[in-house]
């Protein structure tokens, strides 16, 4: 389920929906709003001090991008309530049944919903009711009852993102230039495949420790490879990404030759470029910014080029590093597990498309 809301909301919030594809200098950062509030309490400076304080803290407490989902959530369903001529506040069991079920069933020309996103709109607006002091019981009748019928329906089997193989990293890499953008991205692409890196993680990362207070990690060089230390979805963790065999392949060195160029020794690792693509400015790239290189290299390399550009554009996402890593990495699994930080192989083995399923096979085991 983790995985499945997880590429759904990666799907929501970076997917192009007209085959196109932004560049970096229209992209604009969307922060979410403040989510802490605090009222009847007497204004003085220190007071004032401390409430900025724990709304940052507040924000800090979930991953940008879910509270980028949750805060569209909240929006669309209090939209939704003013059509309807009635107030998001305080919760109705019975109006979040009436929400999810026109979620599911919408009017023509709107599309439905699938079940994971009804599911994670569930959740941000349970989220955004504690925010406010309510509680929103989703085990009710009214809604539980609902959501179980939706599932029974209309649920499916989840669209998974298109694996980038060995070869496909390769080609996409090649069809960058030698510009200090393309460096960049060079670095970006083999960092993110080598790591089985989320995009957030990738642009989450400082050079150093405690470099920005919004950074995530930092990185370590060192003789044999990379080391990056952040705090992930499951608390601290480790990854180590080796030298490759050769410079053009190399993760490592294609982050060693990116620093160079961009003189980057402190601050945000991967930073936008200014528009002549001379220099760094300092500003830490989006996450944004790795799925539209994802897609724009997949194109320009011609990977699954028998589909329409459209069918292609949604084929691939920022998961499809991790599930390439995952797929491509011919190692016990035990080892893809750690790299990718995920608690149970279970999860793991979603990540490897051709995975051999039946390796073991129990039919001949049980003597049929």
């Amino acid at each position: 389920m983790l995985s499945d809301m997880e590429e759904n909301n990666e799907k929501s919030i970076s997917e192009p929906t007209n085959g196109s594809l932004p560049s970096e200098d229209n992209e604009r950062g969307a922060r979410s709003a403040d989510s802490f509030e605090v009222s009847n309490l007497a204004g003085s400076g220190g007071l004032d001090r401390l409430i900025d304080r724990a709304k940052d803290y507040a924000r800090q407490a979930t991953a940008e991008n879910t509270n980028t989902a949750y805060k569209a959530d909240w929006a669309h369903f209090s939209s939704w309530c003013r059509r309807k001529g009635t107030e998001p506040l305080p919760p109705s069991p019975e109006l979040v049944g009436l929400y999810i079920a026109e979620c599911a069933s919408p009017a023509l020309p709107a599309k439905p919903l699938s079940v994971a996103t009804i599911e994670r709109r569930l959740s941000g607006l349970a989220w955004h009711y504690r925010q406010r002091g309510f509680t929103l019981d989703r085990r009710d009748r009214h809604i539980a009852t609902v959501l179980a019928g939706i599932k029974r329906k209309h649920a499916r089997p989840p669209m998974q993102k298109e694996a980038i193989l060995r070869d496909d990293i390769l080609d996409m890499v090649e069809t960058l230039d030698s510009g200090l953008r393309d460096m960049r991205d060079r670095a970006v692409l083999l960092i993110g495949y080598a790591g089985g890196l989320r995009r957030s993680e990738i642009v989450s990362l400082d050079y150093g420790r405690d470099d920005t207070e919004d950074g995530k990690g930092w990185i370590t060089i060192e003789d044999q490879g990379l080391t990056l230390t952040f705090r992930g979805k499951t608390g601290w963790r480790e990854v180590e990404i080796g030298r490759g065999s050769s410079d053009a392949t190399c993760p490592v060195h294609a982050l060693e030759q990116y620093l160079h160029y961009a003189k980057i020794d402190f601050g945000p690792l991967f930073q936008r470029i200014t528009r002549d693509d001379r220099k760094a400015t300092g500003d830490r790239l989006s996450d944004k910014h790795v799925a539209r290189l994802i897609k724009k290299t997949v194109l320009a390399a011609g990977i699954r080029a028998d589909l329409p550009v459209n069918e292609r554009l949604k084929l691939f996402s920022g998961h499809s590093l991790r599930a390439g890593l995952a797929t491509s990495a011919n190692v016990d699994e035990r080892y893809i597990q750690k790299q990718l930080g995920h608690a149970s192989p279970e999860m793991t083995r979603r990540y490897q498309r051709n995975r051999d399923r039946f390796r073991v096979n129990l039919t001949k085991a049980a003597g049929l």
